[in-house]
């Protein structure tokens, strides 16, 4: 008999050391939506190295042209999405204050918005799993989970995934400070 569906949704994914040489190497991955139908998510910690400004040529504020663009995943390189925070958001659709945005015109919303309170992140592409394919990749350890919160979600992207690892306990810290080539040693 099938066990009953748990939703990762608002969870964080962490490569836990079996995805050397795929995307998702050293990568931690905020699952925005799961259910039996499948499950979307973002890479955090995977700069482009362009700016949002660079990316979408659409008229926007300056403020968020400036904003550094993140790859959100391997599917749909072109697909915009955004994870916007402020204090006080009633349609946030990942977690408390947490909302998940794909379109330009609420992207361009938010960045005309004088919030001091509010945070951003632009992405291109998500990670998106068929139904069934991410709990198959649970049951074979191919991630390690761990609760997302504000402060990771926008936290300093380059030092997330050994970050979060250290937070994990000393079995994990030896994987967080393992050479990123294991030919070196």
């Amino acid at each position: 008999m099938a066990g009953k569906f748990k939703s990762l949704k608002g969870q964080l994914l962490l490569d836990g050391g079996n995805l050397r040489g795929s995307f998702f190497h050293r990568t931690v991955v905020l699952i925005c939506q799961h259910d039996s139908d499948g499950a979307l998510g973002l890479v955090l910690n995977r700069g482009s190295g362009n700016k949002v400004g660079e990316m979408i040529v659409e008229d926007m504020p300056d403020k968020l042209k400036e904003y550094p663009l993140y790859l959100g995943g391997p599917v749909q390189p072109a697909a915009l999405s955004y994870l916007h925070t402020d204090h006080f958001l009633l349609n946030a659709n990942v977690l408390p204050n947490l909302n998940l945005g794909h379109s330009l015109e609420g992207l361009v919303e938010i960045g005309e918005s004088f919030s001091a309170t509010q945070n951003v992140r632009v992405f291109a592409g998500y990670a998106g799993w068929s139904p069934g394919q991410l709990d198959d990749e649970m049951k074979r350890e191919a991630w390690l989970i761990h609760p997302a919160s504000m402060d990771l979600v926008f936290e300093k992207p380059e030092e997330l995934w050994q970050l979060i690892l250290r937070k994990m306990g000393w079995k994990y810290r030896l994987l967080a400070e393992a050479p990123e080539d294991l030919s070196w040693n």
